[in-house]
């Protein structure tokens, strides 16, 4: 028997090795952690523990002081050498660090797990503060004695995408003692206080008509379809951000002028440079995406959100209405096993392989699925290290929007698959193009699902969300970049009081949801519960980056271009190698053409079209 809509999902009722049975939804899977270490305290985990503090030390006494000769030789001594060391440490403290942080996101309400995590982090960052100087050092080295170097020695040679990218660093760096300093009090500033944001969101209940639920469940609770039930799941968000906006607003002064310290001793002009820099992106073409989306607010979510208000009846939508399901959505909850199908269909129907890739996700236990007390919200994609595999973490909870949310992550795991190859140092993905994958994923399984409804009214439910979800995607998150700026901004004249934030939060979700949404009493407290503000300072552009590059790529695909699929395999391949001008070449693609933004936003338009054309037959 199918559970209605209305009906609070309940927790897991049983659990097995690696599942948790939901009477609603299947078995759920849970990852399995083992692949990394048995447990934390696991001989093996103990013992890495204590090589790498040693390898560590090893390092630093090698080759401290020695790089400027180590350019000028070729094999035993040289650079080459140095790189391959440096690499498989690098490697090695990754995966420490990846098993104690998703055992501590497994359930961060343990007290246990916190320490953990706290004790780990802690001594990885006395181990990099040994290895600091490396890049340090190899930035000192003149830029033609480099050159010549990795020209020479083909050891130095494979690693020239990842030396040359270290160089746009030089202009920022401070002197050693300065960046060690930087390293070692980061676990008390940025990290502890994204630690207390962390346990603070996994800790908050939500009493929606004396029914106690976390974040997740109260949040999944706004796509219920009855009106009465997304008012009541919207005032008690408010109500428990309110009671806790203290604490939230402490965290987000903190970290803003943290920020705003490291950005002063490093000479960025731009609040958001060092982000432009991380991502490797010209800061006009992040200017150009977020001019070109604001200008489209009215062509598309002011629009979009006028026509919903029409079809559910109201002439102004409540806030807590924006992601309310249309009457022709259909009620029943998606078993975790149609996902998985749905999914994985959509992503063989492109290429087999991709699709392999996916499924062993599913097959090795790689994901875990439930929503369970104390587990981080929302959803990721962790790539752990190249040696090992990624995880994939999502609560789901059988809604149509969980579906697209793991093609999404599925799509940043198979990337993360892909660019292994690279290694440890250069198969990380610049932000803005890691979130390639996981936006085209999502789409190819929307388009499958489409081509195979042929009910008109099920056909515009699915078109509707999915353009809410690229609503979200592209509009909501330049508008929460444009947020991040003004409330940094802000921050360098003074301490910001709540009040303060939430007119600077209220002023940007106006102009973009737009007339069609009432924002009353209770909304200005909502910026409160975004990890991405507290994580990562400005991350949020690179989703609408990557949906307007979707689009793009994704209009190409449909015109048939001869090769498309190797071309795409070539670009996740190639991890962190390549700047986004030279993975966009061979699609006929460019970023930094201003045109460019207008196509990917006219595929939102044109999905609109389509609703409104299917609203007058």
């Amino acid at each position: 028997m199918k559970k209605s809509l209305f009906s609070p999902i309940p927790m897991a009722a049983a659990t097995t090795a690696g599942a948790a049975t939901d009477p609603a939804l299947g078995l759920l899977p849970v990852w399995k952690l083992s692949d990394l270490y048995a447990s934390k305290d696991a001989p093996e985990y103990a013992a890495d523990l204590k090589k790498a503090a040693e390898l560590s030390l090893a390092f630093e006494d090698k080759w401290k002081g020695k790089l400027a000769e180590a350019a000028t030789k070729t094999g035993a001594g040289g650079i080459g050498e140095a790189l391959v060391e440096y690499e498989s440490l690098d490697d090695l403290l990754g995966k420490i660090g990846s098993f104690a942080g998703l055992t501590y996101f497994s359930n961060t309400s343990d007290p246990a797990n916190g320490k953990f995590y706290g004790d780990a982090q802690a001594k990885l960052t006395d181990m990099s503060a040994h290895l600091l100087f490396f890049a340090l050092e190899l930035n000192r080295i003149d830029d033609a004695v480099m050159d010549a170097c990795m020209d020479r020695d083909p050891a130095a040679g494979h690693y020239r995408p990842w030396l040359v990218d270290l160089r746009k660093d030089k202009p920022f760096q401070l002197d050693d003692k300065l960046e060690q300093l930087f390293l070692e009090k980061s676990m008390t500033s940025s990290a502890a206080f994204n630690r207390l944001f962390d346990e603070t969101m996994a800790d908050l209940r939500f009493d929606v008509d004396g029914e106690v639920l976390p974040l997740e469940r109260t949040l999944n609770m706004l796509q219920e379809p009855a009106a009465e039930t997304r008012a009541k799941a919207a005032a008690a968000l408010s109500k428990t951000f309110g009671d806790n906006l203290r604490v939230f607003t402490l965290v987000t002064n903190t970290l803003a002028k943290d920020k705003d310290i490291s950005d002063r001793w490093r000479g960025f002009e731009d609040i958001a440079d060092s982000r432009h820099l991380a991502n490797r992106v010209e800061r006009e073409v992040v200017d150009a995406l977020a001019e070109a989306v604001t200008k489209a607010y009215p062509r598309l979510s002011h629009r979009y959100y006028a026509m919903k208000a029409k079809w559910l009846g109201m002439e102004q939508m409540n806030f807590w209405d924006r992601n309310a399901p249309l009457p022709e959505t259909p009620n029943a909850l998606i078993p975790w096993s149609d996902a998985k199908e749905t999914v994985l269909s959509a992503y063989g129907a492109f290429a087999p392989e991709m699709a392999e890739i996916a499924g062993r996700f599913f097959d090795e236990e790689w994901i875990d699925a439930p929503a369970r007390p104390g587990k981080a919200p929302g959803a990721f994609a962790h790539p752990t290290v190249p040696s090992a595999h990624p995880y994939v973490l999502v609560n789901y909870l059988g809604k149509p929007r969980d579906v697209m949310t793991l093609a999404h992550e599925l799509g940043h795991g198979v990337h993360q698959v892909l660019a292994g190859g690279q290694g440890a140092l250069m198969c990380q993905t610049p932000l803005t193009l890691a979130e390639t994958a996981s936006v085209f994923g999502e789409m190819l399984t929307f388009r499958a699902l489409l081509e195979k409804t042929k009910d008109k009214r099920e056909r515009k439910a699915m078109l509707a969300q999915k353009v809410e979800d690229m609503i979200n995607t592209v509009v909501r998150q330049i508008a929460f970049y444009q947020f991040e700026r003004k409330v940094h901004t802000a921050r360098k004249d003074g301490e910001l009081t709540a009040e303060q934030i939430g007119e600077l939060w209220l002023s940007v979700q106006a102009e973009s949801l737009g007339p069609a949404i009432k924002i009353s009493e209770g909304y200005e407290m909502w910026w409160t519960y975004i990890p991405h503000f507290i994580h990562s300072p400005f991350y949020v552009y690179a989703y609408a980056f990557g949906d307007c590059l979707v689009n793009s790529l994704y209009a190409v695909y449909q015109n048939a271009a001869p090769g498309f699929q190797d071309k795409y395999f070539d670009l996740l391949k190639a991890g962190g190698t390549k700047h986004h001008s030279e993975l966009l070449k061979p699609f006929g693609l460019d970023a930094t053409d201003p045109s460019f933004w207008s196509k990917g936003l006219s595929m939102i338009e044109g999905l609109i079209d389509e609703l409104e054309a299917l609203d007058k037959a």
